[in-house]
């Protein structure tokens, strides 16, 4: 099996870049010469993005969409700004959608809220008994039935 090429570029630590290069080139994208604007242009847009969603995230005091409570936050988000639009068919959709949305999350959270409360009860409480299914099985005789 042949190896994969790698970008030739060393980093400050003698380590290879380690990404691919671009095709029938020795470099990948952000060690090319001849891209060395791009590249620029684009670790500076990934820079104003970074620093755009850590400004959205504090002002709409988003944490995340990992959790039930971050995606609920989002749908509120969502239905406030949709509120504030004027009243068309569009918007009503997109409200009633919204609202549907809504109350799947609310049955979601509900669900794991009782999951965890659940979990911690069998947690606390005694070892659980030995299963059933754990034993080992008896031997069955079968008789055959007369005819």
């Amino acid at each position: 099996m042949a190896a994969r090429p790698i970008c030739q570029h060393r980093q400050q630590s003698g380590d290879w870049c380690g990404a691919p290069p671009i095709r029938g080139e020795a470099f990948c994208f952000w060690h090319h010469p001849d891209y060395a604007d791009e590249a620029a242009q684009a670790r500076r847009m990934g820079g104003l993005r970074s620093r755009r969603e850590h400004t959205v995230a504090g002002a709409y005091d988003l944490a995340g969409i990992t959790t039930v409570a971050g995606l609920q936050r989002v749908l509120e988000i969502a239905m406030l700004d949709s509120v504030g639009l004027d009243n068309t068919i569009a918007r009503a959709r997109t409200l009633g959608y919204l609202v549907g949305m809504g109350l799947k999350a609310l049955e979601v959270g509900d669900h794991e809220q009782r999951l965890a409360a659940l979990e911690a009860a069998i947690r606390k409480g005694p070892a659980p008994a030995r299963s059933a299914f754990d034993a080992e099985p008896e031997r069955v005789e079968f008789v055959e039935a007369a005819s």
